[in-house]
């Protein structure tokens, strides 16, 4: 598996050593002694997958401390692109974003620490999505960001009008009027 690094500190994209032939292929999608070698000491506590239709945008989503999660995602059918928000105040890179293609074809998943938000779009006509947190859900600090904050300008890969969200997501407010948690 070799990590790899992307514009802001702290976010990494992993991709697994794939071994095929003729059979077809063989990967580790997870192994904790080698994410705890690459990235420190991290305890996943649960699994979480989804399952959206073509344009179908989820987020931009974090919860707030104590309830805060580092994520691991990866798409294991279909095509996404994923975008995490660095919302960490004291960050150089605050208030930027990476983009990455996650696809049941590169196999690669992001690394996404606590004081990010994240949100994906469904580029493929689905994509099942699979990701590991480090603490439990809880409806009380959940919080977001709008999707199309004009201050962020997120190309999303879609028109506009081809894309579906819930009504959560549509009513989030931009970074620069949320409560923002992270230092």
């Amino acid at each position: 598996m070799k990590l790899l690094k992307t514009t802001i500190e702290g976010l990494f994209i992993l991709k697994p050593t794939i071994f095929e032939d003729k059979r077809g292929y063989f990967f580790e999608s997870f192994n904790e002694k080698k994410i705890n070698q690459l990235l420190g000491e991290i305890h996943f506590v649960q699994d979480n997958e989804s399952m959206s239709s073509k344009g179908v945008l989820r987020g931009l989503h974090f919860q707030n401390p104590p309830y805060s999660q580092t994520k691991l995602v990866s798409c294991t059918d279909g095509e996404i692109l994923d975008v995490a928000v660095d919302l960490r105040k004291k960050s150089k890179t605050y208030g930027k974003f990476e983009t990455t293609i996650l696809s049941s074809k590169n196999k690669n998943k992001i690394f996404i620490p606590k004081g990010f938000a994240h949100g994906f779009i469904v580029l493929s006509q689905s994509a099942i999505i699979s990701y590991k947190v480090d603490n439990y859900y809880d409806p009380k600090f959940e919080n977001g960001i709008l999707w199309n904050d004009p201050d962020l300008k997120i190309d999303w890969k879609i028109n506009n009008s081809e894309i579906i969200l819930s009504e959560k997501d549509n009513n989030l407010l931009p970074l620069s009027k949320i409560n923002n948690p992270f230092t």
